[in-house]
């Protein structure tokens, strides 16, 4: 066997390796979902890993890797890839803020197919992106427009309790509390109905709104 033959099966040994050590790192159904290449697959098997509190770094860095050639041709698979992308971000931070610009397009093709995918899913998300995100790395929004979003969204759909608890997260990131107040009221009444990621947030607003006008704990009937 020449010399260059060699190199290259040692190459293709090599990847073939580090291919079957990445897979065997994550769970059998993370990498079971990876295998079918459908993002909503893909994102309903690491939301379960984030839900039972199993999931690592490196199991949403595979399932982003994944998703990467996923068709996004409909609202649900556009939000998939999204949402996928969008916890890669929250694993890697500041490393991978150069990709936050593929949640919002993604995000922006789920929300024209079908807004009322998932109770307004995207608009959630849009509006959490453009208020949490540096506007530099959108394209299309920055924070007054995440919270028109969100509020609107909130106001369309004061059912789903998700809204209100972004609205939240969207007044305190912009360093604005009190009018988070209505809305963390309703969200520590009704934790329970929140999923174990989503509390563990509430838990983290309710830090950094500090002291309030409002009592958080009050009846939430008004």
């Amino acid at each position: 066997m020449r010399r260059g033959s060699k190199v290259r099966l040692v190459a293709a040994l090599l990847a073939a390796s580090a291919c079957s050590a990445q897979r065997g790192a994550v769970p059998p159904e993370l990498a079971a979902a990876g295998d079918k290449g459908d993002a909503i697959v893909v994102r309903a098997a690491l939301e379960r890993l984030i839900e039972e509190g199993r999931d690592t770094p490196e199991d949403r860095q595979y399932a982003y890797e994944a998703v990467q050639d996923a068709p996004n041709d409909t609202a649900a698979a556009a939000f998939a890839r999204a949402a996928v992308t969008g916890r890669y971000i929250q694993s890697k931070g500041l490393r991978a803020a150069g990709i936050i610009s593929d949640v919002e397009e993604d995000a922006r093709k789920s929300r024209d197919l079908d807004p009322g995918f998932e109770e307004g899913a995207a608009t959630r998300m849009l509006g959490t992106l453009y208020v949490t995100a540096p506007a530099t790395l959108l394209k299309h929004g920055n924070s007054e427009d995440g919270i028109e979003l969100l509020e609107t969204l909130t106001d369309e759909r004061p059912d789903v309790l998700e809204n209100h608890l972004r609205l939240a997260e969207g007044y305190i990131t912009l360093g604005d509390p009190d009018p988070a107040c209505p809305h963390l009221r309703l969200c520590v009444q009704k934790k329970e109905e929140l999923i174990a990621d989503d509390q563990r947030l509430l838990d983290q607003l309710l830090l950094a709104a500090g002291p309030l006008s409002c009592d958080v704990a009050a009846d939430a009937s008004d």
